[in-house]
């Protein structure tokens, strides 16, 4: 068995209770085939980059599992033809990862940046122009 992780962006206009219901699928389907539920993440509404389907803005959630590919497989399957699936995007995660994505478990600046960025201020060392 491999341990995978789904990022889904669900439609931003589906209640509650219907985005609970793709993910319960999801999770049945995992379980039903003998493999182990381990994370829901859920990260609510966000802005999106561009527009998908006339939609600015959708719902993720983040599902941590481990199963066979092949139940895997059947998960993508169901999350394509739903309609209320925008995207997903699954992985395969590797063995000693993180149990969350550090992008999401980085501490933050008040300004918005991530604190282990590095941050281009002028007082960093002056960057040399070739001579010709």
């Amino acid at each position: 068995m491999n341990e995978y992780e789904i990022l889904l962006l669900l439609d931003p206009e589906l209640e509650e209770g219907r985005q609970g219901e793709v993910v319960t699928r999801a999770r049945e389907q995992v379980e039903k085939a003998g493999g182990s539920w381990d994370v829901h993440d859920v990260w609510g509404r966000r802005k999106l980059a561009f527009e998908i389907g006339h939609k600015g803005e959708g719902s993720y959630h983040l599902l941590q599992f481990t199963c066979e590919a092949d139940t895997l497989d059947e998960i993508s399957r169901v999350l394509r033809i739903d309609d209320g699936v925008m995207r997903h995007m699954a992985t395969r995660r590797i063995e000693g990862s993180p149990s969350r994505p550090v992008a999401v478990s980085a501490p933050t600046r008040e300004d918005g940046g991530r604190e282990d960025a590095p941050s281009a201020s002028s007082e960093d060392e002056p960057i040399e122009e070739e001579e010709e």
